[in-house]
């Protein structure tokens, strides 16, 4: 691909701009892309699994390419770890192309919708406009930047409540610390903020795999989130139902319980 020279830039921008523009000098990097938008079929096939640039392409607005190879790395990567490890099944990699693939469609096409804006020609012209006119305002500015950065993208897991498949809230906890902070480990997360801690005694049995923090009495009453920061369970209540689809959450993700829990006294 032929460098970019300040004789180019500068017809460009006399030609976007309609002034008679003078450059003298082009600092920096100056590199070239195109709107070429590809996507592999599959991320995993046999012994081969692909991540960032090597699963899609696609034009360079917004960083979105980075915060979707990012995502990728950090799906995959625990995933790889644990079935290299041996405590889940070689089966659970393949959840990786289900939910990152679906993903890297969406940023394909968030792009291919920025690059018709840009384009040169009327139609372009009046769809920009209006465009423009939504990003005016509060709201086509807030849900534009969202989609952009990611931050609403879900991902298909099983359960109901409106957190599962989420990236991790920003969660204050009573002593001052962020849910997050918690997670620097790289393993599983649970929030508990049940009166008796029924959940963190559930987990206890995946001990080295998952770390419970105890908080006040709040909704969520509980939440897990695997290594990637993905919400794989929450509840806001603490009775049987929730109890049984916390055990079936962690035996999904964090495999086979390492021991049993204790069993409190009676009587």
């Amino acid at each position: 691909m032929a460098p970019v020279t300040l004789e180019e830039v500068q017809t460009s921008l006399r030609r976007v701009s309609g002034t008679d523009v003078t450059l003298t000098a082009l600092r920096g990097r100056a590199t070239r892309w195109s709107d070429n938008a590809r996507q592999a079929a599959t991320y995993w096939s046999g012994r081969v699994l692909l991540a960032g640039d090597a699963a899609h392409v696609h034009s360079p607005f917004g960083g979105q390419g980075l915060n979707l190879g990012v995502g990728d790395a950090m799906n995959l990567g625990w995933k790889l770890g644990a079935v290299v490890a041996g405590w889940v099944p070689e089966g659970l990699l393949d959840t990786y192309d289900a939910e990152r693939r679906p993903l890297g469609a969406w940023v394909l096409d968030w792009t291919r919708a920025q690059i018709r804006v840009m384009r040169g020609d009327a139609k372009s012209a009046a769809l920009r406009e209006v465009v423009a006119d939504l990003l005016s305002t509060w709201a086509g500015t807030t849900h534009a930047v969202k989609k952009i950065s990611g931050v609403t993208q879900r991902i298909g897991l099983p359960g109901d409540h409106p957190l599962v498949g989420r990236f991790v809230p920003d969660l204050w906890l009573r002593d001052g610390s962020r849910l997050v902070d918690h997670g620097h480990g790289g393993g599983f997360l649970l929030l508990d903020r049940t009166p008796d801690g029924a959940f963190a005694h559930l987990a206890a049995a995946w001990a080295g795999r998952v770390s419970s923090v105890t908080d006040d009495h709040a909704t969520p009453t509980g939440m897990l989130v695997r290594p990637d920061g993905v919400v794989a369970w929450a509840s806001d209540t603490a009775d049987t139902a929730d109890i049984a689809g916390l055990e079936a959450a962690l035996h999904r993700w964090a495999g086979a319980p390492s021991s049993s829990p204790e069993l409190e006294p009676v009587g």
